[in-house]
């Protein structure tokens, strides 16, 4: 069937060689009668009766302007089963009076079990329907479209073409009268008729709300009122999609002692999704898409159903030659995809399947390609995730140490980044897939690779924290290494997760993470890796009241990473050391250690900058508590601007904290709650402890 769009379009430019003919000559051996009574065809097909919302389309294509020379035609494009069709009847019922001249429909068959209706069958229905008598309608197809034409102009017709398969198809059709109105619904968004002038409205999955009331309606308000809730996630999990709604309701139609919820249950799981969906040809989504996916050719048809391996939300254009291990098609595959509207381009160069849609291309994929080309195309997909993470991580946080990856095959189309704010807004926007991808990893028996997932995510987490999501990370990271085998990368994900514990106050699974990995790097003889355990371990005492143990730790930690030469390890010991000395009331022993620590990251420059604003914000709060007020709040200031440019909210609010302190010393009592406010207000959206405190500080200066 993929060749029928050319074939179609092969027979139309090779037949169309008549002229035009006005009325009381003879063209293709019919004699038009001046004196004739022309019937006044009405084929419109009444619109559901269950048609609801779509008024957003409804005041789209009320508002198209016409002002050609010929008819106007508008193109309804969507996935199957979206309801195109039932839209055109709608909106095609509301205009029956502007077009005095009648209705012509015509089912193209595009998607279809069947052929696609030919042009010439077409054309021969709408003659007769116009008047023609059966023995007067010519043979030959350019015959026929002259006298349709002739038999046209001038004439107000409104003309439905539904189920459209290509341009070519439904160009014919198309009365040349500026009076006319053509509207045609196709899966493809039939870029031809749109490069003619036509009006290009894509129709999407119902709204929520509409979906509901779809359902409701079919079903009975009162039955499904009784389970609101259920039904609401019902219609969700249909896509909005008004066929797999319909399916949906018939099944409780046919059952009437059955619950919404059980509906709503057997939707839930993906594996039985479709085929619950799916229970006759009749009436069936799978069906549906089916057809959708017969008209793709062999390129397009692997890349839909190797992209339903995507373990995240939506992608960039990169990953189609990750999926094909070729960059020679991505732009073409993906626009085909697009104008069959099996893939939505939601945002410039962002893709995403409808969930039943991607179902349905998983489903797809596993009964039609060997177990062993799934793993890889998932390993492809992964390993790119990595590629381009890893360029990420190497300019946000160079001074990190990494194990090697040996990649199964090189990945293609990996980007670069310019600056740390390229880089970084790469890793927040993809964060959902990289998470994704390392998830997929570890389930399907890729440890290595997993715990490379795991680890790259660090300058995120570092900068934009994501505790949820970095907790999950962390597990996972741990749990890989102990599977890969590997004792270093087991010894530094417990302490990442040591850490990550602590800040959820679990100080328990923090305290026995970090043992183990302080054991692990002592049995390997590296000394930064037992330095490093140690530190979060100094941080863990301090978060949990034990200053006098945290600063012990501190001060052995700066003594032992400067005897090794580790000038920016014992830069981030001097900020901690500081900031239990501000702890413990002591202050003014705290400011030249964070002198020395400013100092060190500002020789550092683009290596750390991240360090280097802590470093400044670390010494403004203790400025503030020696009553230097004017300097702390100078040092604030620049530590604000440093951790914006960083884009680390988590360092911004911890720099207004310090503000805020500093303007209530200052007796500014207003600055010092909008200071306080948007701390609390930043902490709070970051799932941070902090949040408390800042609120804490907040009631009491009320």
């Amino acid at each position: 069937m993929a060749d029928q769009a050319g074939a179609i379009r092969n027979q139309v430019s090779g037949s169309i060689t008549g002229t035009s003919v006005q009325a009381g000559v003879v063209q293709g051996g019919v004699h038009i009668h001046q004196g004739d009574v022309t019937p006044v065809p009405r084929q419109l097909p009444s619109p559901p009766r269950s048609f609801t919302g779509r008024n957003a389309e409804l005041e789209l294509l009320q508002a198209i302007p016409h002002t050609g020379q010929s008819a106007k035609v508008v193109v309804l494009s969507g996935p199957g089963g979206v309801g195109k069709t039932a839209l055109s009847l709608r909106w095609a019922a509301s205009l029956r009076e502007d077009f005095p001249d009648g209705q012509l429909f015509v089912d193209l068959n595009g998607f279809s079990s069947t052929a696609p209706t030919d042009p010439g069958e077409a054309l021969g229905s709408f003659l007769r329907a116009l008047g023609t008598a059966p023995e007067r309608v010519p043979v030959h197809l350019a015959e026929q479209i002259s006298l349709y034409r002739s038999l046209t102009a001038g004439k107000a017709l409104l003309v439905v073409l539904d189920n459209a398969l290509s341009a070519a198809q439904a160009r014919v059709l198309v009365p040349p009268s500026p009076s006319s109105l053509v509207v045609v619904t196709s899966r493809s968004k039939l870029v031809g008729l749109v490069g003619d002038g036509a009006h290009l409205v894509e129709v999407g999955p119902l709204s929520a709300a509409s979906a509901y009331k779809m359902f409701a309606g079919a079903v009975g308000d009162e039955r499904v009122a009784r389970e609101r809730d259920h039904a609401k996630n019902l219609v969700a999990l249909c896509d909005g999609l008004p066929i797999a709604i319909r399916v949906a309701a018939a099944r409780l139609l046919l059952r009437s002692r059955w619950s919404v919820r059980r509906i709503h249950d057997e939707l839930l799981d993906e594996r039985s999704r479709l085929v619950n969906l799916s229970p006759s040809g009749e009436l069936s989504v799978k069906a549906t898409f089916d057809l959708s996916y017969r008209m793709l050719d062999p390129a397009a048809a692997t890349a839909y159903r190797r992209l339903s391996l995507h373990p995240g939300g939506d992608f960039g254009p990169e990953l189609v030659s990750a999926v094909l291990a070729d960059s020679s098609r991505t732009d073409s595959l993906l626009e085909f995809l697009v104008d069959a509207n099996l893939l939505e381009e939601h945002a410039e160069d962002r893709y995403r399947y409808l969930d039943l849609l991607r179902l349905h291309a998983a489903q797809r994929f596993e009964s039609d390609d060997p177990r062993e080309e799934r793993l890889a195309a998932l390993q492809r997909i992964a390993e790119w995730y990595l590629a381009a993470a890893m360029h990420a991580d190497e300019v946000l946080t160079p001074y990190r140490r990494r194990l090697p990856y040996a990649f199964s095959s090189s990945p293609l189309s990996v980007p670069s980044f310019g600056d740390r704010d390229d880089a970084l807004g790469w890793l927040e926007r993809e964060r959902v897939n990289l998470v994704g991808a390392g998830r997929a990893a570890f389930e399907h028996g890729f440890a290595e690779l997993a715990w490379h997932l795991s680890d790259v995510l660090w300058p995120l987490f570092l900068l934009r924290k994501h505790y949820r999501d970095r907790m999950e990370v962390d597990e996972r990271g741990v749990a890989a290494a102990r599977q890969w085998g590997d004792e270093f990368a087991l010894a530094d994900m417990l302490k990442r997760l040591g850490r990550a514990s602590t800040i959820a106050r679990d100080f328990e699974a923090a305290e026995r993470h970090l043992a183990e990995s302080m054991e692990l790097w002592t049995r390997m003889g590296d000394e930064r890796g037992v330095c490093d355990a140690r530190e979060y371990l100094a941080l863990l005492y301090r978060e949990t009241g034990r200053e006098e143990e945290a600063l012990a730790q501190f001060e052995l930690l700066v003594e032992a990473t400067t005897a090794m030469g580790m000038t920016r390890a014992a830069g981030l010991n001097l900020i901690n050391l500081g900031r239990v000395l501000v702890d413990l009331d002591r202050a003014a022993e705290a400011v030249p250690r964070l002198v020395l620590a400013e100092g060190i990251f500002r020789e550092l420059g683009a290596t750390d900058p991240y360090n280097h604003a802590r470093a400044v914000v670390a010494l403004a709060a203790a400025e503030h508590r020696t009553g230097a007020l004017a300097a702390a709040d100078e040092r604030a200031r620049k530590g604000l601007g440093l951790m914006e440019a960083l884009g680390s909210d988590h360092g911004r609010a911890e720099a207004l904290h310090v503000l805020g302190e500093v303007a209530y010393g200052l007796n500014r009592a207003t600055e010092a709650r909008e200071h306080l406010l948007a701390a609390e207000g930043i902490f709070r959206s970051l799932g941070s402890p902090q949040a408390q405190a800042v609120r804490e500080r907040l009631a009491e200066l009320e």
